[in-house]
């Protein structure tokens, strides 16, 4: 009664606005097949317009919201994807699989591929980590005879969790700057929900795919002899470590250090995203490129760039249609509906983000706008708190990959599957882990 009576004819317009401007992204992504950049800009106008933002504040607005997010996270994203093009370069990937897989057989051959995806799939992006693994996935159900998807599934869940819950991904990212939750906090935290949601949609689950889809890695050409230096495994997993470790010590140290701790502002310090990612970037310079040479170093570092341009445009879009979406009011009324209602702010972003996910196929997509949508219930959260619903955005982007998702088509054409084998396999696999995130997720929002 409270909240109808104090609902206006203007909260309507703009939840009609906000409403139109997703249906327009939906429409332009899945219908017209334009790039999520462009679906981004049109729509954050289209939103502005029919709230009735004037055009120049409208304009001001967008473009805010794109510097503002491309500064805090366009250069995390890059150093990234120059750690990870460094990973990939220099045999480093190939050493954590190659040590990994030697030590692992029959039973244990599930949790392998799983602990393997998840230490690839820290500084990677989906994609890049996928087209990685693939060779592994069937190298490894080749040489031990077993299903294919008992293999598969673990190493896709390790990725996708990975790409969903833990920053320096786009998605967490763009969450935690939208919510103004602490980095730390959010990845010790993401961290602590990644691990028992990947056993279960992973080796757990990839038990019953196994059964549902029961095919095996197609017989090829012997694997390929590789050549060069790689750096050692000790090395290689103590440079991908680095950044996490770092941003982790900070947050523990702004627990548990008086504010006038020396350690705690050298932790600070260092453990600065910006900072972490640098230093492990520079790391992995000597520790995995020192076999590249001075010239294919410098080749793959700069390599990395161009193939994130479009992420970049796409986060940098996102960042404006949050923007658009709280300077027009659509935030507040949503805000306003959600305490009135009495609903949990943690469910209702996940709610929010695996509607976005359904219509748009895009986990990145889902995340911004969804962010954006209740950003203004993270105000005066505490750290604990904005983290987890930074978290369930992440969880509910995750749900339910289609036909309208590109990373469906990947897993369908590199596992040589049918569309129906496509969904009892992946697509079940996403909606697992976005469900067991968000069961993890709740129960810690109410005793943290």
């Amino acid at each position: 009664m409270t909240v109808a009576a104090a609902w206006t004819g203007h909260d309507t317009r703009l939840i009609g606005a906000a409403v139109l401007g997703i249906a327009l992204i939906v429409l332009l992504i899945t219908k017209a097949r334009f790039h999520p950049f462009l679906a981004l800009v049109l729509g954050s106008g289209l939103l502005g317009l029919v709230a009735g933002m004037p055009v120049d504040k409208l304009v001001d607005s967008f473009t805010k919201g794109v510097g503002s997010t491309v500064a805090s996270v366009g250069v995390l994203i890059a150093l990234g994807s120059m750690l990870g093009k460094l990973l990939a370069d220099s045999g480093g990937a190939d050493q954590i699989v190659d040590t990994i897989l030697g030590r692992a057989s029959g039973r244990r051959l599930p949790w392998a591929m799983a602990l393997v995806a998840a230490l690839i799939g820290l500084p990677m992006f989906f994609e890049i980590g996928l087209v990685m693994l693939i060779p592994v996935v069937l190298l490894a159900a080749r040489r031990s005879r077993q299903p294919l998807m008992l293999l598969a599934v673990p190493a896709l869940a390790g990725l996708s969790v990975l790409h969903g819950l833990v920053p320096p991904h786009p998605g967490p990212l763009v969450a935690i700057d939208a919510l103004k939750a602490d980095l730390g906090v959010t990845l010790g935290l993401g961290v602590l929900v990644a691990i028992p949601t990947v056993v279960i949609a992973g080796p757990l689950f990839a038990r019953l795919a196994a059964r549902w889809v029961p095919v095996y890695a197609p017989e090829e050409e012997d694997e390929p002899e590789r050549t060069g230096s790689r750096p050692g495994f000790a090395a290689t997993l103590g440079t991908v470590l680095l950044p996490v470790v770092l941003m982790l010590a900070k947050a523990i140290a702004d627990i548990f250090l008086d504010k006038q701790n020396t350690v705690r502002h050298v932790l600070d310090f260092l453990g600065t995203p910006l900072v972490a990612l640098l230093l492990a970037v520079l790391v992995g310079m000597v520790t995995l490129g020192r076999g590249l040479g001075l010239e294919r170093l410098s080749a793959s570092i700069g390599a990395a760039l161009p193939p994130i341009a479009g992420v970049l445009l796409i986060v940098g879009a996102g960042g404006g249609f949050k923007q658009t979406l709280v300077d027009a009011g659509v935030g507040d009324v949503i805000t306003g509906l959600a305490k009135g209602a009495n609903f949990s702010p943690l469910l209702l972003g996940w709610l929010v983000a695996v509607a976005i996910r359904l219509a748009t196929g895009s986990a990145t997509v889902a995340t911004i706008s969804a962010a954006g949508i209740i950003a203004p219930l993270a105000t005066g959260m505490a750290p604990t708190h904005a983290a987890l619903l930074a978290l369930a955005v992440g969880a509910g982007s995750l749900f339910f990959s289609h036909l309208n998702d590109a990373g469906f088509w990947l897993v369908k054409e590199y596992f040589g599957l049918d569309v129906g084998q496509t969904i009892k396999t992946w697509s079940l696999l996403e909606t697992i882990i976005s469900v067991v995130g968000i069961a993890i997720i709740l129960p810690l929002g109410l005793v943290l």
